[in-house]
């Protein structure tokens, strides 16, 4: 499992922010740069950003900076659909979306082992046969190795309010995680990923 605690880390590799979608039909055509840079992790930040329009962040390096291990969204999970029962991929019976659009990280490095603490940030929007009410989106979060093995894997969840005269929510979460890195291996080389699951009842 991975650990909540927010506890203060010495950060040896900067935070990377990524684009999900770049808003697609639900919003405009731009993409973040997927090497823009915030700074330390905190809840406050990712919000902002997820908040700020796709494109306006300041560009910078530190994708793998000093070794620190990435954080990616995993293959198209940075969104997903919500349909109405029964309807899935009808544009016209869209509840809700989903997506991830920015990540960041920073890290602690010690012999032998590595703890990342990570977050991501993104919105959910209303859909045609959407209503007002808490929109749950269940996301899953794992760090893989080299060979794409997995060696620790856990669940989060985004929780957003929405409305039909505010049909945009925003979220963000901040999680730690501590795993053993073998020897000969670098911190580098692994890669924490969070997508949302489509597993979701209704989900497309």
């Amino acid at each position: 499992m991975l650990a909540t605690a927010v506890t203060a880390l010495s950060a040896c590799g900067m935070s990377s922010l990524t684009s999900g979608i770049g808003g697609g039909w639900f919003g405009n055509k731009k993409s973040a740069s997927p090497n823009s840079e915030v700074g330390s992790v905190s809840e406050g930040q990712l919000l902002a950003a997820a908040k700020s329009e796709p494109g306006t962040l300041a560009s910078g390096g530190g994708e793998i900076a000093h070794g620190c291990p990435r954080v990616s969204i995993w293959s198209r999970d940075g969104y997903v659909t919500i349909y109405e029962q029964g309807r899935a991929g009808d544009a016209l019976a869209v509840m809700h979306r989903g997506e991830i659009t920015k990540t960041a990280r920073e890290c602690n490095i010690e012999p032998g082992r590595v703890t990342v603490r990570f977050g991501f940030s993104g919105r959910v929007l209303l859909g045609q046969k959407g209503k007002t009410g808490r929109v749950s989106l269940p996301v899953n979060v794992f760090v893989a190795d080299a060979k794409r093995e997995r060696i620790v894997n856990d669940k989060a969840r985004v929780e957003v309010d929405v409305a039909v005269d505010n049909p945009i929510g925003y979220f963000s979460i901040v999680r730690t995680v501590t795993f053993n890195i073998p020897e000969g291996s670098r911190p580098g080389e692994f890669e924490v990923f969070v997508g949302f699951d489509r597993t979701a009842p209704g989900a497309g």
